[in-house]
Parts: C-alpha cells; sequence; structure tokens
C-alpha cells in the first residue's frame, strides 16, 4: 500500500546535504553581509569557524587548519598540487572521486612514481598494500560508492611519506584518527549540511614541514599556494582566507558548528549518523530487492548509504531498461515529496544512495524506507502505480 506518512525533510541528497534540524533563515540573520572578509568581523567569524571546528572534532593544537577556495576539491587538489613529487606516490581508488585523484596525479601532475592501488565500486583495495615509504593518498569514505576504511590500523605510524586523506563524507560522522592522518580535507556541503564553494583542509607538523622544504617541479595557481619565501602562509590558518569567501556561507557553517556542540559535540554527531545506517540495515534485512552496494559491513558507509537493486525480475533486464527504472524510482519519490535527489552517482553503479548523516533525523530515514518498497513496485511492471 502507499504510505500516509512523508519525511519531514526529504532532502537525502549526499551533498549539499540537509540542513541542520530546525534550521532557518534567521540563522543567517547576523551575517556579515556588504563587510569586506578583511575587517575586522569577517576575519574574525572565518576564525571562528577555524576554531569551532578543531574543538568539535578534537583536532590537535598542533595542526593548522585553513578555509580554502573550491570546496573540498580544491582543498585536495591544493594538498596535491603543493605536496606531491618529493617520492613516491600511492593513489588508493575504489569509487568517483578518488579514482579522479589518482587521474590527476597521472595525467595533471605527470607523476613519474605512481602506483594506484584500484577496486570495483562496493569493494576496498588491498590496504596493506599502501607503501608508507611513499606518500598515500585515499578517501576516509567513497562518497560514490559506500564504502569506507574500517580502521586506521593500515596506516604505519613511523610512516615516512605523508598521509593525504579526502575526509569530505566522514569529518563530523566518523572517528578521524588525527595522528594517523598529515593532511585531511573536507567541505561544510556534507555532515555540517553547509553551502557550497569553501573546502577545509587539515595539515599536521609532518605536511607543514614537506611544504616548507620541497619545492614542486610545477607551477602552482595562486589559490593553491600555502607558502611564500620557503615559509608557510600562516594567515590562512587564522582566518586570512586566500580568496574572496561568501559572509553567508561562513554564518551558516557557525550555525552548523553551533548545533554540533548543543547536542553533545562529535560523539553525538557520529550517534546520529549511526542510527540512520542502523535503520536502513534493518529495512535491508527485511527486503526482498534491494542490498548494500557495500557488502561487507565493517566497510560500509553511515553517511553516504549506496544500495544495489538486487531482486532477478530486475537484474534480467537489460542495462538501459535498468537505468530507466531506477530513475524512474528517483522521479517517483521526488514527485510525492517523500525523497530528493537519491539516485545513485552518475558513474556509480545502478541503484540509490540515500544520505545519513548528522543533519538527517532518524525519524525521517524510517518514514522514507516504506516509501523506498512502494516506489520500487510502482516503477516496476505497471501492477501499482503512482497515485
Amino acid at each position: 500500500m502507499k504510505p500516509t506518512q512523508i519525511p519531514k525533510n526529504p532532502c537525502f541528497s549526499s551533498g549539499p546535504c540537509a540542513k541542520r534540524p530546525g534550521w532557518s533563515f534567521d540563522a543567517l540573520k547576523d551575517a556579515a553581509l556588504g563587510r569586506s572578509h578583511r575587517a575586522k568581523i569577517g576575519k574574525n567569524k572565518l576564525a571562528e569557524v577555524i576554531d569551532r571546528s578543531k574543538k568539535v572534532l578534537g583536532i590537535p593544537e598542533s595542526y593548522q587548519l585553513g578555509i580554502v577556495p573550491a570546496s573540498d576539491t580544491g582543498a585536495v587538489e591544493m594538498a596535491l598540487w603543493s605536496l606531491l613529487g618529493e617520492r613516491g606516490v600511492d593513489v588508493l581508488a575504489w569509487e568517483s572521486f578518488s579514482s579522479g585523484w589518482a587521474t590527476d596525479c597521472k595525467n595533471q601532475l605527470q607523476l613519474k612514481d605512481l602506483r594506484v592501488l584500484k577496486a570495483d565500486y562496493g569493494k576496498l583495495p588491498d590496504l596493506n598494500q599502501a607503501d608508507w615509504a611513499r606518500d598515500v593518498v585515499f578517501a576516509w569514505n567513497g562518497t560514490t560508492s559506500g564504502v569506507r576504511v574500517p580502521n586506521d590500523y593500515w596506516i604505519a605510524s613511523d610512516r615516512a611519506g605523508l598521509s593525504i586523506c579526502d575526509a569530505t563524507s566522514a569529518v563530523f560522522a566518523m572517528e578521524i584518527p588525527w595522528d594517523k592522518l598529515d593532511v585531511v580535507t573536507w567541505s561544510w556541503q556534507k555532515v555540517l549540511g553547509g553551502e557550497g564553494a569553501h573546502g577545509m583542509i587539515a595539515l599536521s607538523p609532518r605536511a607543514v614541514a614537506r611544504l616548507e622544504s620541497f619545492t614542486p617541479p610545477r607551477p602552482l595557481p595562486k589559490i593553491f599556494q600555502m607558502t611564500k619565501g620557503g615559509k608557510l602562509i600562516a594567515g590562512i590558518f587564522q582566518g586570512e582566507t586566500i580568496n574572496t569567501p561568501s559572509m553567508l556561507c561562513v554564518e551558516d557553517a557557525l550555525d552548523s558548528l553551533r548545533w554540533a556542540e548543543s547536542i553533545g559535540g562529535l560523539r553525538a554527531l557520529i550517534a546520529r549518523s549511526k542510527a540512520n545506517l542502523k535503520c536502513v540495515e534493518d529495512w535491508i534485512d527485511r527486503s526482498f530487492w534491494a542490498a548494500f552496494l557495500a557488502e561487507d559491513k565493517s566497510s560500509r558507509s553511515s553517511t553516504s548509504i549506496c544500495l544495489k537493486i538486487t531482486d532477478p525480475a530486475f537484474t534480467s533486464l537489460s542495462a538501459d531498461d535498468q537505468g530507466k527504472r531506477a530513475k524512474s524510482i528517483v522521479s517517483i519519490l521526488e514527485k510525492e515529496r517523500a525523497a530528493y535527489d537519491i539516485g545513485a552517482y552518475r558513474d556509480a553503479p545502478v541503484g540509490l544512495r540515500v544520505w545519513g548523516g548528522a543533519t538527517v533525523e532518524t525519524s525521517d530515514m524510517q518514514a522514507l524506507l516504506p516509501w523506498l518498497d512502494w516506489a520500487y513496485e510502482s516503477a516496476g511492471s505497471g501492477q501499482s502505480s503512482p497515485r
């Protein structure tokens, strides 16, 4: 039967993600609009984002944290272009974005000593093959595959190379072992439910030492430059951004951080995301047509929850018809205002992707699941149809 209760917030997109519960435009009323980001009020707000982020996440005092251009993508590229080339590089790739970093290392940076350790969607490469005499680039959580690294045991404490981690869909929802990571990047668009265009980059003392001792064999665009005269540009990590930030987005990030603090900080954020995953796991146990793309529970994401369709009636269809039916499911859910933007990523296997980060209420996730069943049937043979 068609469900009668719809989620109060049907925003299950994997980025930008749902706003925090109770959000309204009033949250932005104190934004420093029309003011220079270099004025005291602007610099103070930018510095506050940095300080609150470090406190909520438990980032060590010895680490530098800065706000940088172009979202998480810009932060990752800044790290790759500025740091790589001093020694060999391993890139772990198992979904779209990490595969993109591998492509950039090969084709754009043209690194001579490059290894790509690759796995199909839904799986991880052999993490123990990473060579810590080299720099290692990887995502903590594969946003487009729903696969995360299960722990940090495989990362050497006595590594000679740098560990460079794209953690945009993991930070604020999963434990991050800062002592094992030299570069960590993210954006406000994921677990904080923030708006676009701004990235954050955290640097360990080892990463700073590399920046100050290594000159990349390539020209660096201005927005990638973190040093001047062989020294770290300290202002970047004190609220003096490289380019002009949106003070509206900055205010929104501050609102999200204050909300995180008000509910109990990182532990509460992680618990909320885990509860959303548990809700989907219980539903999957009863489903005749859906399964997790990440079959190994230990490496299953609690944020970017990726589902595949295993019903033989579906898998027997042509690839083209499978794609059409999956799109029909997404369209039906949007029409009914039960879920927005939950189609699988364009490069991923046919299926669905439901965001389960901390800004999603578990009650909304529970309300969504009957709609998935109904939409799947409705998109099928025509025996039931959406009304």
